[in-house]
């Protein structure tokens, strides 16, 4: 569960947040004259915004790509039909891509993603599965 709480450190007085969450844990995230800290322990999924300013609590996963060494370079992205979309550049003979749910595991155990996977015109080879519900993580790995 994901609240979050904003301190606006510095700010010139015309910016006002008149919401917050009191929860435990979290961290901070600062840049320039602002600060945001998020924490976790209510749930929460509403948007407090005002001017050119909003933030949004919830519950959020992570879709990445791992980047292996000497792998051709592979993105993963999220797109707007719901669908994660991982491309990687052709030819990448004899490079199966793997995906895992967690990364903290000692070893991460990756479970290959059998092929065929496709190829498109800018010739790029590319797999899309349905949106996991929360981490899913990708990576190229050659046997």
């Amino acid at each position: 569960m994901l609240g979050l709480a904003v301190v606006l450190v510095g700010a010139p007085p015309q910016f006002t947040l008149d919401w917050s969450a009191v929860v435990g844990g979290g961290g901070t995230s600062s840049g320039g004259v602002y600060a945001v800290t998020g924490t976790i322990g209510q749930p929460d999924t509403s948007i407090v915004s005002g001017g050119n300013f909003a933030v949004v609590g919830g519950f959020w996963g992570v879709i990445a790509a791992v980047q292996a060494p000497g792998a051709p370079t592979l993105t993963a992205t999220r797109t707007a039909q719901n669908t994660v979309l991982v491309l990687w550049p052709a030819p990448a003979e004899g490079w199966r891509l793997q995906a895992t749910t967690n990364l903290a595991g000692a070893p991460t155990v990756w479970t290959e993603v059998p092929p065929p996977y496709q190829t498109n015109a800018e010739n790029m080879v590319f797999f899309t599965e349905p949106l996991p519900v929360g981490n899913k993580f990708y990576r190229l790995h050659k046997p």
